[in-house]
């Protein structure tokens, strides 16, 4: 069997996909042997049974001693550049989420209160400001006057009774003091049992931040499925890709219980 040549542009055409094709055989030509031979491919490379012949995007003639040509196809995956740009760009998009999904975990970890005063304790509360729910910090000033007291200073002396009315309901562990004028919150030493409450919390939080960057992961995964199924790569492709975005959330994963101690640490002060 011969291999020939072909034209820019019979190779510029577009490609035509086959998972298998079987080659046409003319009987006693003795360009093949008497059984078909199967063509198969993966990445970047095929195998002809009766003989191993490697192409990338090229059409693939074969002739027989008759001089008959056949034109078999054009059998593309994307080249490795391809590859590692689509890489790029899905691994960069996951770890801009999971940036984002730490960087809630930690907002989140700032309004679990420890024994020392701080405004974002306040961070998640919210107030029924004429009908409509909205953040504390958007209708008042926050200030810490000392490490044990919080000082609120509404913009709107109207809503007072409705902030005290917030913290209470938020149920952070602090009792709110509205003198008519501003709202005072004493912060006081954490009990043990109270220390416990809290590190269950963060616990809660730490692990609702691991899920938000599984879920990122397997975002991720099915963009490598949607490129498989377009055949723009191999399942040996699909498999690298995908142990390369397991390294990267196992290094998230690294970060979530870093910080979770880093908490866990602050709540065991006194």
């Amino acid at each position: 069997m011969a291999l020939r040549a072909v034209s820019p542009a019979m190779a510029a055409s577009p490609p035509c996909a086959l998972s298998s094709a079987r080659i046409p055989q003319r009987p006693g030509c003795g360009c093949l042997s008497d059984r078909s031979s199967l063509l198969s491919f993966s990445t970047n490379f095929m195998n002809l049974h009766s003989g191993a012949v490697g192409f990338f995007s090229v059409p693939l003639v074969l002739q027989h001693s008759d001089k008959r040509r056949v034109v078999l196809a054009v059998l593309r995956h994307a080249t490795i550049e391809e590859i590692e740009a689509e890489k790029t760009i899905i691994e960069e998009q996951a770890k801009e989420k999971m940036e984002k999904a730490l960087e809630t975990m930690q907002t989140n970890f700032n309004t679990v209160r420890t024994g020392r005063a701080n405004p974002s304790m306040l961070d998640r509360i919210e107030v029924e400001y004429y009908g409509t729910p909205v953040n504390l910090k958007s209708i008042a000033q926050i200030n810490t006057p000392d490490a044990s007291s919080l000082l609120i200073q509404p913009f709107d002396k109207s809503c007072l009774k409705l902030i005290e009315k917030a913290i209470v309901a938020a149920n952070i562990g602090v009792t709110p003091s509205n003198d008519g004028e501003v709202i005072r919150v004493t912060v006081p030493p954490l009990t043990s049992d109270r220390r416990k409450e809290m590190a269950k919390t963060v616990a809660k939080l730490s692990e609702e931040g691991k899920v938000a960057i599984r879920n990122i992961r397997r975002d991720a995964i099915k963009a490598y499925d949607k490129l498989e199924k377009e055949k723009k790569l191999s399942e040996d492709n699909k498999k690298d890709l995908s142990a390369d975005l397991q390294k990267i959330t196992d290094e998230y994963m690294k970060k979530v219980e870093s910080l979770q101690k880093a908490k866990e640490q602050e709540l065991s002060k006194v």
